[in-house]
């Protein structure tokens, strides 16, 4: 059983107003956005602290896995044949889950973000901008390179605040992860509302695939030694470099 999250403090904009957050994750069919699809899509949704929704489904998308992916993934053809919902009905239910000023919150949430907006561009072309403009998103990956050295990944993080293991690279559980790893950044240091749409990038790559307009992307080192001092996070570094 999951333990609710006071996201008052977690996540805090105005006394009196509902707050609604979801911690989401996709497992894809590739790494190309525009020509690669989400097969799992997982999301918690949490209001004033309580998790009110848990979805996780796979996604049919109608043309077969590359043996990579299934073997990283664990997903199969045959699964998602026989489990998975048509890609429109996704769209239709992220569409409804996504009301204006819901926190999203992801790790890497520059990819799965993406993936999310085509899905949406494709089925709602002219509401997709819309629907992820509106919305409030937070990159667990851009907190956690201010909080330990380098490697980042959603495993170093479990790791790194000695969480309970998961099956990575299955959206439910590496949602269920993410879930337990915000909590305990929040518990080290109540910061995380500073990074709303800011995304960290790598100097040496610049910023992977689209830039989103609602998204300040801004060069970050990633060897920090450890938590660095308040007063030198990401979201208070005036940072304007040029980004590819």
């Amino acid at each position: 059983m999951f333990k609710y999250i006071e996201l008052i403090k977690l996540i805090y904009f105005q006394e009196g107003v509902v707050i609604k957050v979801i911690f989401f994750d996709t497992e894809t069919s590739g790494l190309d956005f525009i020509n690669n699809k989400i097969i799992e899509l997982a999301m918690f949704t949490v209001i004033d602290g309580e998790v009110v929704d848990r979805y996780d489904e796979f996604i049919n998308i109608g043309e077969p896995l590359a043996p990579k992916i299934m073997e990283i993934t664990g997903i199969t053809n045959e699964r998602l044949r026989n489990e998975g919902i048509d890609e429109r009905n996704a769209a239709c239910d992220l569409k409804k889950k996504l009301t204006a000023g819901t926190v999203m919150v992801a790790h890497n949430c520059q990819f799965d973000l993406m993936f999310i907006y085509f899905l949406l561009k494709r089925y709602f072309p002219s509401e997709a901008d819309d629907i992820v403009s509106n919305l409030y998103w937070i990159d667990s990956m851009t907190v956690l390179k201010d909080r330990k050295n380098y490697p980042h990944k959603l495993i170093d993080a479990v790791n790194h605040y000695n969480l309970e293991k998961v099956n990575f690279h299955r959206a439910i559980d590496d949602t269920k992860a993410l879930y337990y790893v915000t909590l305990a950044m929040k518990e080290e240091r109540d910061d995380l509302k500073e990074y709303i749409n800011i995304f960290g990038y790598n100097p040496k790559y610049g910023v992977t695939g689209y830039r989103f307009p609602f998204i300040e992307y801004k060069s970050q080192p990633y060897h920090n030694c450890g938590l660095v001092n308040p007063e030198r996070i990401l979201p208070r570094k005036n940072l304007n470099h040029w980004v590819r």
